[in-house]
């Protein structure tokens, strides 16, 4: 049975892999942190993955972007991308959108999907998946990395219902900072990722602790990882 390892989890179990194979779940940039999201998001058995990228494949890229080789290079990630998946799970539905994520068509994609995971480089798509999230009542699962650091929380979501203007209030001096650092190794969107698609099995199958008004953070130089309540 291609689920056999994760369904012997208590965790988990045929009742939660039944609840994988309904949801629906939207990846937002499938790039650095996208791939390893949706990777194992793919292997686990979702059964709805949306993919939004208006990015092509570049050689820069494959340092980090582990749904690609060079033979994808200039082709759109998120076609590429469902390609590979559906190769690596054809039981499960995908659907890509080689387009930006903007105001004028994030209530449309987002409104079909439950919980939208954060894939994304820029201050100004995490305001707008955000804010059209609060608008709708899904569940975001936000992640961003810089160099050997990275973090990830889950917003809207609990209790509490936090998001991300509670972490980053001042949307204006956001978009006003400098271009985030672009240097990164490999590993830190495949760890962050990871961290990422284990929160959203989380939610979905109801087991552990979320990062619902909190919010985790690891220096991969160091290997300290902290978690802060928002």
């Amino acid at each position: 049975m291609r689920y056999s390892r994760q369904v012997m989890l208590p965790e988990i179990g045929e009742t939660g892999q039944a609840k994988l194979k309904e949801a629906r779940v939207l990846i937002v940039g499938v790039g650095g942190l996208g791939s390893p999201i949706a990777l194992y998001l793919a292997g686990a058995g979702i059964g709805t993955i949306g993919l939004i990228d208006d990015d092509k494949v570049s050689i820069s890229n494959l340092q980090r972007q582990i749904l690609y080789t060079e033979a994808d290079i200039d082709r759109p990630k998120a076609v590429c991308a469902a390609e590979k998946l559906s190769s690596l799970n054809s039981e499960i539905r995908l659907h890509s959108y080689p387009t930006q994520l903007s105001i004028d068509n994030a209530l449309e994609l987002i409104k079909n999907y439950d919980i939208i995971v954060d894939g994304c480089d820029n201050f100004t798509t995490r305001y707008l998946m955000n804010d059209t999230c609060i608008t709708l009542g899904k569940t975001y699962v936000y992640g961003a990395i810089c160099g050997f650091e990275g973090q990830v929380s889950v917003f809207n979501e609990g209790e509490n219902r936090k998001n991300y203007r509670d972490l980053y209030p001042n949307e204006e001096e956001m978009k006003r900072m400098p271009s985030p650092f672009k240097g990164v190794v490999g590993i830190t969107p495949a760890v962050v990722g990871s961290i990422e698609a284990t929160e959203v099995l989380k939610l979905i199958c109801g087991f552990g602790d979320t990062l619902s008004g909190k919010l985790w953070t690891i220096d991969l130089r160091t290997l300290q990882t902290n978690i802060f309540s928002l």
